[in-house]
């Protein structure tokens, strides 16, 4: 998939970062920071600059949380709670009440969420889902998802540009950081799933 990625973007420059961004933000398991690092190495030897590439991957990366906060939006809150209403949501012990102090919460207080987890390996993709879900304002999505998305590409296109040749190694770092990511997100799981569990029991002792 690399070499690929490194085809795309040597061959169609900003066009190029722009849609694989746009794609990777779409689906996630597609390496941002190689596009990213990859494109602030052909910085230095090509006729591409740091600031074009920040702009092309920023583009694209809004464009594809767009499409997923539409998906969240078309899936919608009355959607959701309808179907938490019924056995689905018996089945799995959610509240529809608690769901919609939930939704209702990331709508008024999501803005900073969103804004960090574009920062974050996986969740940059995934937060547009419930921001759209929660009927979070468009408005305060653009600025919130741009403005961490640019922390994001500037950090990286900037470290890939800096590495020059050896811009790979930058991606053996961030390797070790989305794994520890994922090892963080592991651990809140777990904790819900006990949390849950424990409810649950609780219940059924009731």
């Amino acid at each position: 998939m690399e070499d690929m990625i490194m085809a795309i973007a040597e061959q169609w420059g900003y066009v190029g970062i722009a849609v694989l961004i746009a794609l990777e933000n779409i689906f996630p398991p597609i390496p941002s920071e190689v596009i990213l690092t990859f494109g602030g190495f052909l910085t230095t030897f090509t006729k591409l600059n740091i600031w074009g590439v920040i702009l092309a991957a920023t583009t694209g990366s809004v464009a594809g949380a767009l499409v997923l906060y539409f998906a969240g939006w078309l899936l919608g809150r009355e959607r959701l709670l309808k179907f938490l209403d019924g056995r689905a949501g018996r089945l799995l012990h959610f509240k529809k009440e608690d769901v919609e102090l939930t939704l209702e919460w990331f709508s008024k207080k999501g803005k900073a969420a969103v804004f960090f987890c574009r920062c974050i390996p996986i969740l940059r993709s995934l937060i547009s889902i419930p921001a759209g879900m929660s009927g979070m304002a468009m408005g305060p999505f653009m600025v919130m998802t741009t403005a961490g998305t640019l922390v994001w590409n500037i950090v990286l296109v900037h470290m890939g540009a800096f590495a020059g040749a050896s811009w790979e190694i930058i991606t053996k770092w961030m390797d070790t950081y989305k794994n520890w990511t994922i090892l963080v997100l592991a651990a809140l799981l777990s904790v819900a799933a006990a949390v849950i569990f424990r409810r649950v029991k609780k219940r059924k002792k009731s």
